[in-house]
């Protein structure tokens, strides 16, 4: 088995796990789903495993993902992931986002249509194929024939295919099956013939010889963005399908041109001296007075023995190397131009498998690295070879099968682009079509004010075979015609071209496909229907969802996918395919660097959702090439395997990056604090169900939102305070998730979970529910309950698994919906006049002396609660809060008992304390006597003062050096004096502390 295929078959075998997953975590897919049984106590730690399982079927079997009564609607489709693929951290990622936007919407009461796709993936899928068929028949394509081979594809597919979308129903993903689109599929297949029709009637296509990307293993033309560009700094070795052994690149080779006249002659130099063969110039800069004499002269071609020409052109640069450049208009994408502005002859040496051609007959049959190797040899004989050197060069690489990319002529079919482009521009310098975020407009008007024309044809079998036929007359013309059929090409030959229907002697169809990106262009609107609107029939789903909403994906592919879907819609339907273009950055690790196999850290989302060990992630490299690179990557990336996270934690980690950056740094690390974060949540809850189970006159029919007029009189202060945030937590996700900044939401979302409901308000919680009065329990927990159900719905569209167990346990009030999808997301107008600022102002300098007590109590490494402490401010109103709020102050400052007085920060107090300043009018002490040792301190404390003495000894040494200065970046200096400063400081507080203890 081939080390490509073996990835394949892992790739495919981790898929197959994943959707056994998604089926167990239905309980079972042949069966109606019945909701989970949530009857037993909640587990005491949320566990995603046991959480996320079951819901996903039964959302989809109740029809949440279909909203039918709403009258606003929000279209968005899936980017279409290939077909044989599996899901990675990309297509999670766009899940994520997309996924959290379509649920928020449809909690605002949208009809969210949001469609899935799948793409036939014309090479890589191929390439799969191909490669399977000879690791298990050993046939080729060529010994089963073209029609045959198609069929063993759609045998692949329908067996492999399901599999990206048994994935993203892993991730949680709210798509509308019943509208699942693929892209080879009947209706698919007529939209493509359409529009290609349509375009070649318009004027929009014609077909030439022109220069492609060739991969000769593939023996197809390949887009650029399917062209990798390997980095090469000097001579190195790589692996090229087809040759035993590896060829050699990162050299620059030397040769000699002779005058045909003379002796005399010219050096140039190439790193792919085999293209010399189909040389057609010499070209110098004008201006180079040392080869002024040579203008217009002809050198000879030592190997296919004929005169080419000196030519001068002023794009070439006289300083680099001998300022004589060889040019090969037919192998080189520069050289190209150079030939059409001098008319120069375009010479092919090689055929479409990388075979030398007959242009020099002692090479022909070669392989082209081959051929090298040859060449050079046969200028070494005619005395003209000069020898190499090292040369740093970037190697195009074809991104499925590792070729070596070569620039080939050969006839290919173009849609003219400039007028198309031109509609697209405008789009979006009026204001039309919106591009998130901005930044992007200046690369979009550059690429569509500079495009050139689009190459569609694809030397492949798979595909959308290109409706156009090659039509012969009896009296010798020759036509190319566009249509649907074969019929319909012989009567359009007869209309537009009258050729007599009896002269016709053959009609053959295009044998090439379809570039993958042509069908994928049409998405937006073939999936809703295109085009049978256009052929006068009615089509509900495309007179009401077209144009789409909102169209999100990678910016790396704005060009490829989001501005051919501009212009395709704008030519075909006449109108913009979408409203807005929400653009993600690409992802790195968390050390910035980008993810590479190579490196050893990708990171699998499944992975991440059902957790791997080191040694499974290891064991997938075995027998890869590079493994030992690579499974070092994977041990110092992933050195403890990477922990199960859960499909949520994934969800709000990639939701919480700012994706609209240019890279986006991940890391498991966060992922596993978002799981924490989720058990953050449980406990919550937990919290909230066993206080309602320990009050039994709060029953289940009274938990209703602290909201009505007749609750919020009977709030207390924290209870008021945490409202106000909560009404502002609300106003910051209504405000954000609008501007599309899904991260400033989960930060919010996650500041006020953490710190400010279960860091404070909980806590403050304990002794309500413990000293407090009915009244003051009753409205505690019905402000807990108000929070926990708010924040359910503000988090339900990232982590909506949890969202859901949660929500389905919270007590029952008249009116509630089945589930957290058909719940309406917090507005801020349910929350008008909740946000109070002075409660806030109010609870924040409670906050802060209880924050003083807590830190003098660990500065003399006091743990537990017996200490009592006193406040001494000249301030009436904090005086008043502190007063009125003991309780909570005592609870938060984890004390035994809190005095408030009055009188001025300057006045003396008892003596046996520990004092903190906190303001001019405010100063709290802490009662040290019979707390704490005396001498036990300060000898702790003292051993302290003496290592940071010599810390501090030690930085002043090293910044004091000679050539310390000169040696050092300044980031490196600043970071010690900064490290000094933290130092000297903590040894002066330390100092305060030991002083403070000898007065005891």
């Amino acid at each position: 088995m081939g080390l490509y295929m073996r990835e394949v078959v892992r790739g495919v075998a981790r898929g197959r796990l994943a959707a056994c997953a998604t089926r167990e975590m239905c309980t079972n897919i042949k069966k109606t789903p019945v909701k989970k049984d949530l009857s037993e106590p909640m587990a005491a730690a949320y566990k995603p495993g046991e959480v996320e399982r079951g819901w996903y079927c039964w959302w989809e079997d109740r029809g949440f993902f279909r909203r039918t009564d709403a009258e606003e609607d929000f279209v968005m489709a899936f980017p279409p992931p290939n077909v044989t693929g599996s899901l990675h951290l990309g297509h999670a990622l766009t899940c994520s986002i997309q996924d959290a936007i379509a649920r928020w919407q449809q909690m605002q009461g949208r009809q969210v249509v949001f469609i899935p796709g799948a793409d036939h993936a014309g090479i890589a899928t191929q390439v799969v194929v191909e490669r399977h068929l000879w690791d298990t028949q050993g046939k080729t394509k060529h010994d089963l024939g073209r029609q045959k081979f198609v069929n063993e594809v759609w045998k692949w597919k329908e067996e492999k295919g399901t599999m990206i979308f048994d994935q993203l129903r892993r991730l949680g993903a709210s798509l509308d099956w019943d509208r699942a689109v693929f892209t080879m599929d009947v209706h698919m297949n007529e939209a493509v013939t359409e529009a290609f029709v349509r375009l070649y009637d318009a004027g929009l296509v014609y077909r030439k010889e022109a220069l492609v990307n060739w991969c000769c293993s593939l023996q197809s033309a390949i887009s650029d963005i399917e062209v990798d560009h390997l980095h090469l700094t000097g001579p190195t070795e790589l692996t090229v399908p087809g040759y035993s052994k590896p060829v050699t690149f990162g050299k620059m080779y030397d040769f000699a041109y002779r005058l045909a006249d003379s002796e005399e002659e010219v050096i140039v130099s190439t790193t792919r001296p085999e293209t010399m063969l189909g040389d057609t110039a010499v070209m110098v800069h004008p201006e180079d007075p040392r080869y002024t004499h040579l203008h217009t002269r002809r050198l000879l071609h030592p190997l296919r023995r004929e005169t080419i020409p000196v030519i001068t052109d002023p794009v070439v640069d006289p300083e680099f190397g001998t300022g004589a450049v060889k040019v090969t208009p037919g192998h080189s994408h520069e050289d190209c131009q150079v030939g059409e502005r001098h008319s120069l002859p375009f010479l092919s040496i090689l055929d479409s498998s990388g075979k030398i051609t007959n242009i020099v007959p002692e090479f022909e049959g070669l392989l082209r690295f081959e051929a090298r190797e040859a060449v050079l040899s046969a200028l070494s004989a005619l005395g003209l070879y000069r020898g190499c050197r090292a040369h740093p060069m970037m190697v195009p690489r074809c991104s499925r099968t590792q070729d070596v990319i070569e620039p080939l002529l050969r006839p290919q079919w173009f849609v003219r682009c400039k007028e198309l482009a031109k509609q697209a521009s405008e789009a979006v310098q009026s204001g039309r079509l919106n591009l998130v975020p901005q930044l992007h407009r200046r690369a979009w008007h550059s690429w569509l004010d500079n495009i050139t024309d689009w190459c569609v044809s694809r030397q492949l079998w798979w595909g959308h075979r290109i409706p156009v036929y090659h039509i012969t007359a009896a009296d010798g013309r020759e036509v190319w015609v566009a249509a649907g059929s074969e019929e319909d090409a012989r009567r359009k030959a007869v209309e537009k071209e009258g050729i007599p229907l009896a002269s016709i002697i053959s009609t053959l169809q295009e044998e090439d496909v379809l570039d993958t990106w042509f069908s994928s262009g049409l998405f937006p609107f073939a999936s809703l229907g295109w085009p049978s609107q256009g052929r006068g029939e009615t089509t509900p789903d495309l007179a009401r969802f077209y144009p789409t909403t909102l169209v999100e994906t990678g910016h790396d592919i704005l060009f490829f996918w989001v501005a051919r879907m501009v212009m395709l819609g704008l030519n075909l339907t006449g109108r913009l395919p979408f409203e807005t273009v929400l653009l993600h950055g690409l992802l790195c690790d968390g050390g910035g660097h980008k993810m590479s196999k190579s490196r050893g850290n990708v990171i699998d989302p499944l992975d991440v959702i059902n957790g791997a060990s080191l040694e499974v992630l290891c064991e997938r490299v075995e027998g890869s090439l590079n493994a030992e690179e690579v499974l070092t990557g994977i041990r110092r990336n992933f050195p403890t395997g990477i922990p199960e996270c859960g499909a949520d934690a994934l969800r709000f980690t990639l939701c919480s990056t700012n994706f609209k950056n240019q890279l986006l740094n991940i890391d498991v690390t966060r992922m596993e604090q978002n799981k924490f974060f989720g058990n953050k949540i449980w406990q919550t809850v937990r919290f909230l169900l066993s206080a309602l189970d320990k009050v039994a006159d709060l029953g289940v029919s009274r938990a209703s939102p602290v909201q009505e007029s007749h609750r919020l009189q009977q709030l207390g202060l924290m209870d008021r305070w945490i409202m106000s945030h909560l009404a502002a937590l609300v106003t910051t996700a209504d405000n954000t998730f609008k501007a599309y900044d899904l991260h400033v939401v989960t930060k919010a979302f996650t500041t006020f979970w953490h710190n400010q409901l279960c860091d404070v308000y909980l806590e403050s919680m304990k002794a309500v529910l413990r000293d407090g009065t009915e009244a003051e329990r009753d409205a505690a927990l019905q402000t807990l309950w108000t929070c926990i159900d708010t924040g359910l719905r503000l988090v339900a569209p990232f982590m909506p698994y949890l969202a859901e167990e949660l929500y389905q346990r919270l007590p029952r009030q008249h009116g509630r919906q089945q589930s957290v999808m058909q719940c309406s997301y917090p507005l801020p107008k349910e929350f008008e006049g909740l946000r109070d600022l002075r409660v806030e102002e109010g609870v924040e300098a409670l906050l802060e002396v209880a924050s003083a007590l807590r830190t003098l109590k660990t500065s003399y490494g006091i743990f537990h609660n017996r200490v009592n402490g006193t406040v001494v401010s000249s301030d009436g109103v904090l005086r008043n809060i502190l007063t009125d709020n003991l309780q909570t102050l005592t609870t938060l400052g984890r004390m035994k008992e809190v005095k408030v007085q009055e009188g001025s920060s300057h006045s003396s107090f008892h003596s046996a304390c520990a004092v903190s300043t906190i303001s001019s009018a405010t100063t709290v002490y802490l009662h040290l006597q019979g707390v704490v040792d005396p001498k036990v301190e300060v000898a702790r404390l003292t051993k302290k003062l003496m290592k940071l003495e010599r810390d501090e000894r030690k930085v002043v040494k090293m910044v004091t050096s000679p050539g310390y200065l000169e040696r050092s970046p300044p980031h490196v200096q600043l970071a010690h004096h900064t490290k000094l400063k933290s130092i000297r400081t903590e040894m002066e507080k330390v100092r305060a502390l030991i002083h403070s203890l000898e007065d005891l």
